[in-house]
């Protein structure tokens, strides 16, 4: 299901997340996928509510700006993006993000804030599953939205994509 309107240039490139727990990490990725013409999926169940209310209660200004996909499930997910590779993203990986070649069409896969992404999902596809460097072992993990946002970064750089629009 799409909402919001559809913007006429699109980085070609899609954010995924998976179950968002917490609506200030959501709403600064929706942003950055606004900002970026990057489509957002919303994938199971959500901490928070998206309905219009709770969006202009949140001060989601930009909300509307925005093309977010919502699916049931990673399968509803999978099955609306059949062109597209997907990348998976955990602080269990080995693989660099920055070490990824990044294509049109790729989206990164993210997990919940307090749990990540489930284990069989990432066995499942261990060979596309990308970490971001964090020199201090005492931190746990980096912000979901912090780590959309360096992801998202690279991928638009190595394809060219990081262009001004009218």
């Amino acid at each position: 299901m799409t909402t919001n309107n559809e913007s006429k240039a699109n980085s070609q490139l899609h954010v995924a997340l998976i179950e968002p727990e917490i609506p200030p990490n959501t709403g600064n990725i929706a942003r950055l996928c606004g900002a970026t013409f990057t489509t957002l999926h919303l994938v199971g169940k959500l901490g928070f509510r998206t309905d219009d209310k709770a969006v202009k209660r949140a001060g989601l200004d930009y909300w509307d700006a925005v093309e977010i996909r919502y699916h049931r499930n990673i399968e509803a997910l999978y099955d609306a993006l059949p062109e597209c590779r997907f990348l998976y993203f955990t602080t269990k990986a080995e693989r660099l993000y920055s070490d990824f070649q990044y294509a049109p069409h790729d989206c990164l896969v993210f997990g919940r804030e307090t749990r990540g992404l489930p284990e069989e999902l990432l066995r499942a596809h261990w060979e596309r599953c990308l970490t971001i460097p964090m020199p201090n072992q005492r931190i746990r993990s980096l912000n979901l939205a912090t780590s959309v946002g360096i992801v998202l970064y690279e991928a638009l750089r190595q394809i060219s994509m990081l262009r001004q629009e009218p």
